[in-house]
């Protein structure tokens, strides 16, 4: 791919001299009042909910009154976004994430550091998702593996009222286990700590006066990351005193407002968040989906920053009379909608009971959503049984009419369809694998027509179909194309000799089902 044999060279050069023409650093003696936004995990939720909320347009209302508040008390406004803007609603899917990448161009964002969704699509798309934003995709510990060089600009500055700002970006090593092995063959995923030193001691020559770390690596309370990748935790803990002022985050979809002994499960009663800090930096994340935005407000004074008041702030309609700006990028944004709306409202069929795909429901327990698009999935291939990970599983869907739209939520990645022909034992040391994906990933498996018991930690007492199972015997499983390719960490079945991709997708399998076997 050319995309990223000559992406360092076209992107990393111009975005590592953002700003360069710095009068001076800021004078010790001067106090500058910073503001920095930031969001995170937006995975393609642009337009506004039933209710008018949310959205890009009440997003860019919310920034637009911030800015010109921080204006006029003489400040300075730095916007940045932690990763995933892909992936989550078929309005975006749809269209690659264009109205997205876009608006957040009209927006002003400053940069972003590139989320594990950012793979969900080829590399030729996401270098054209770079050309629409326009400002940095940040990342410094991705390399192209053919090059050996970084695939993505490492960091940028950017001068906001005489500071000197440094922003550098990374990225969770967990995206190769997440993301398409064959999007991601040519890209290693190195450790975060190790590349982000690197890149700190480079950044010290040009002697900034805040460093912030943007990072897609998830929060985890004290460090207890699991069986994920460490987090921003274990990144503050292991960076040198000083080196950083703060960490912006993403990937977990989390508030982190603390309390004394775990994240305050009130946070949303106060009118602050006290934001998590380590090893002298703050560690701050704006849950997902552009629900809320970040705002830290700092005072920088005689060479020190201090953090005055944070806020998670509720992304609502406003009362306020639009900018010129606001109704341009309405305007932008309704044109897409209005553009995509007929093909997703195509009826579907209807749902008696609500089918469960909820995020925290689904990675942790078997639902009724994993068992009808295992069955979709069995039926189109005519296995005997089926799995897939629960971070296949996007959303609910309510019971009443069910539209193109709403399978779409479901499953937006566009897998196909594949099965593989297994023996008894195979399937017995197969399981052994997926059966043990720790709860509450995306890696935890959801199962159709096979059961099992776990005894230390194998796998015991198998049927299929309420059949025991028979070691000789041969079956037919079912699973998407990314379990099938080892993705969440499951064994590669793509180079078995029973094998077959169908090349059908799994949207469009489970909306023939729905169609076909409706009232469900």
């Amino acid at each position: 791919m050319l995309f990223f044999r000559y992406l360092f060279i076209l992107f990393a050069l111009p975005f590592l001299l953002i700003q360069t023409g710095y009068a001076s650093q800021q004078s010790r003696d001067e106090t500058v009042f910073l503001t920095v936004l930031h969001t995170n995990d937006h995975h393609g939720a642009y337009w506004q909910d039933k209710e008018g909320n949310n959205g890009l347009v009440n997003r860019f209302a919310m920034i637009e009154r911030i800015r010109n508040e921080v204006a006029a008390q003489g400040g300075a406004v730095l916007l940045l976004d932690a990763g995933d803007v892909n992936t989550g609603t078929p309005e975006s899917d749809l269209l690659l994430a264009e109205p997205d990448f876009k608006a957040m161009a009209k927006m002003g964002y400053d940069a972003m550091t590139v989320g594990n969704h950012e793979f969900d699509n080829t590399h030729d798309i996401l270098q054209r998702q770079q050309g629409w934003a326009g400002f940095p995709f940040l990342s410094a510990n991705i390399y192209n593996n053919k090059t050996s060089h970084r695939a993505f600009t490492p960091y940028a500055f950017f001068e906001k009222k005489g500071l000197k700002i440094g922003v550098l970006g990374l990225t969770s090593v967990d995206t190769r286990i997440v993301g398409s092995k064959a999007i991601l063959a040519n890209l290693d995923f190195r450790p975060h700590v190790s590349e982000a030193r690197k890149v700190l001691a480079e950044m010290a020559k040009e002697k900034p006066d805040v460093v912030i770390a943007l990072t897609h690596l998830g929060y985890y309370y004290d460090g207890k990351h699991g069986s994920s990748a460490p987090g921003d935790v274990e990144l503050a803990r292991e960076l040198p005193p000083g080196s950083v002022d703060m960490i912006i985050g993403g990937h977990t979809h989390t508030a982190v407002c603390v309390g004394d002994k775990a994240l305050d499960a009130d946070w949303r009663k106060h009118a602050d968040c006290k934001p998590d800090r380590q090893n002298g930096i703050w560690i701050m994340q704006a849950l997902d989906s552009g629900r809320y935005l970040g705002r830290a407000d700092f005072i920088w004074q005689k060479g020190q920053l201090t953090l005055k008041r944070y806020q998670l702030l509720p992304v609502v309609a406003s009362t306020e009379a639009e900018t010129p700006a606001v109704q341009a990028l309405y305007t932008l944004l309704q044109g897409y909608k209005k553009h995509i709306d007929t093909q997703l409202s195509v009826p579907v069929g209807m749902f008696r009971q609500t089918f469960e795909g909820d995020r925290d429901v689904v990675r942790s327990q078997q639902t009724n959503m994993g068992q009808l698009i295992i069955a979709a999935q069995m039926d189109k291939t005519q296995a005997d049984f089926g799995v897939i990970s629960s971070g296949s599983i996007r959303s609910s869907i309510s019971a009443g009419p069910v539209t193109y739209r709403d399978v779409l939520k479901v499953q937006p990645f566009g897998n196909s369809v594949t099965y593989v022909a297994l023996t008894g034992k195979e399937i017995i040391d197969y399981l052994n694998v997926v059966a043990f994906k720790t709860a509450g990933s995306g890696a935890y498996a959801q199962f159709h027509n096979i059961a099992f018991d776990r005894d230390n930690g194998k796998v015991a007492h198998v049927t299929i179909s309420g059949k025991p199972l028979e070691m000789d015997k041969t079956y037919r499983m079912s699973l998407p194309s990314y379990n099938a390719t080892g993705g969440d960490g499951y064994p590669e079945l793509n180079q078995h000799s029973g094998y077959v991709n169908t090349g059908y997708i799994d949207a469009e399998v489970l909306k023939s089902y729905i169609a076909r076997k409706y009232p469900l």
